[in-house]
């Protein structure tokens, strides 16, 4: 699909005052500002995706028993694996699946930014919250309005669990965000519509409820909210593995623009098709500037969005220092480079000058840039930095032999120039204006969950 209006590659075209201002006697090579070395476009490995498609299969895996709830990821859609349900003790030892699947398709994904209170203290608790991916802070009020921190919470906890059997009671804390926070929620009346429609979740829940009592658990609430087991019963964290029956299929994208030349503007020339070649060379720089653009920030395929959830991990103090990219680095096999906006760069660049580490340079693909532990540190300036200074270094093992991540394109399309693009003649108007429409195919493909690594987070000064 083409990008939005308000982002579309601005159409490259000279007016016919303008033309009539040129000399004869000049000749002139157009130039554009904000091309880039687009270093991303150039170490990613191409994979050819037949038909616009590439389809990716992989196994689901998760772990019940370990107190939190496991998510799948497709782009910036978050959706809990319904199995995982069970770690809310209500539903420990529920074995219909469908009955999980319909109360997982309802939770809707919220995201939220640091600073931002998700419930408060006092009012009805009305929805299962569950945290996808993010850090919030679990604030108790004492007696006499005091506030104090219970806790952290993170990816897999859970709160409000208790909706699933109270439904007129209130939120005893206050939850507010210390990070970007991915949250699913689960609104009362879709329990309610759920269980109307499986009645042995229903009696399910009733006869769990008509069990002994409940502990508190580690997180200070009922056990209603987590349990290892059933009350009197120790059980041990299992690992599941099953085949996915939805694998991911990856459809191309395309960016697009029109060219468009005045007939009056090639007269000008000796030869006519130089300013053809010069506007369409510009037009095909910023189709590829668009491209990486998506690459990285496209919430269906972009790397940034696409990055599992485990995957995702922030800094210990704010800064990139040494130790954030140890730690990313260590996750993952056969790390090939680190990507990361160039002021980002500079910044993990004075971190190791305030420790005294003065890395060795590393030549990558004749250049040499900046490195760490032997990988070189690409320059991207399409990774975004927020209002709040913060931005991501992303790494990644790269290519299908390796189970890595890949570009994905289809060549040997009609009237193609460059692989995955075309240039095609669209004809002459009335006001003898050429038109060409200028077109590009891609996606990139994650191919193993640890395959992209990001670090979040990232603080990077003034």
């Amino acid at each position: 699909m083409s990008a939005p209006a308000d982002e579309q590659t601005p159409q490259l075209s000279l007016s016919t005052a303008a033309a009539r201002n040129l000399a004869t006697t000049t000749k002139t090579v157009p130039q554009m500002q904000g091309i880039s070395s687009r270093w991303l476009l150039r170490a990613l490995p191409w994979e050819e995706a037949p038909g616009g498609t590439y389809r990716v299969n992989r196994r689901l895996t998760y772990a019940l028993g370990d107190g939190r709830v496991s998510f799948t990821n497709v782009g910036a859609d978050v959706r809990v694996v319904p199995q995982e349900l069970r770690e809310l003790s209500l539903l420990r030892g529920f074995e219909d699946e469908d009955a999980l699947g319909a109360l997982a398709d309802r939770f809707e994904q919220q995201e939220f930014p640091p600073g931002q209170v998700i419930v408060e203290f006092g009012n009805l608790a009305d929805r299962v919250h569950i945290i996808a991916h993010g850090k919030v802070s679990k604030i108790g009020t004492g007696k006499y309005g005091d506030q104090t921190v219970l806790g952290v919470l993170t990816d897999g906890d859970f709160f409000g669990a208790s909706v699933l059997a109270e439904p007129d009671g209130i939120w005893e804390f206050t939850i507010k965000t210390l990070t970007p926070t991915i949250v699913l929620s689960l609104p009362r009346q879709a329990i309610e519509q759920v269980t109307g429609q499986h009645g042995e979740l229903l009696a399910h829940i009733q006869q769990m409820l008509a069990g002994p009592s409940r502990p508190r658990n580690r997180q200070g609430e009922a056990a209603i909210e987590l349990a290892a087991g059933h009350v009197g019963e120790e059980e041990l964290p299992g690992t599941f593995a099953d085949y996915d029956l939805a694998p991911r299929e990856y459809s191309l994208s395309v960016a697009q623009t029109v060219l468009r030349i005045h007939s009056r503007i090639a007269d000008l020339y000796n030869n006519p098709m130089s300013q053809v070649e010069q506007q369409l060379r510009l037009t095909v720089q910023a189709l590829r500037e668009r491209q990486e653009h998506e690459l990285i920030n496209n919430r269906d395929f972009g790397l940034l969005h696409n990055a599992d959830l485990k995957q995702r991990i922030s800094t210990h103090a704010g800064p990139p220092t040494p130790d954030d990219l140890d730690e990313l680095l260590s996750r993952r096999r056969k790390t090939r480079f680190f990507l990361a906006h160039p002021r980002t760069i500079a910044a993990f660049g004075r971190e190791c000058n305030g420790r005294g580490i003065y890395p060795e340079p590393v030549e990558h693909d004749g250049r040499t840039f900046a490195g760490w532990r032997g990988l070189p540190i690409l320059p991207c300036d399409k990774i975004p930095i927020s209002d709040t200074r913060t931005t991501a270094i992303l790494a990644m093992r790269v290519g299908a032999k390796d189970e890595g991540v890949v570009g994905l394109r289809q060549t040997g399309i009609p009237d193609e120039i460059e692989p995955g693009l075309n240039v095609r003649f669209t004809g002459i108007n009335e006001k003898a204006v050429i038109s060409y429409l200028v077109s590009t195919y891609y996606s990139v493909a994650v191919l193993v969950p640890d395959a992209l690594g990001v670090l979040e987070n990232v603080e990077i000064g003034r």
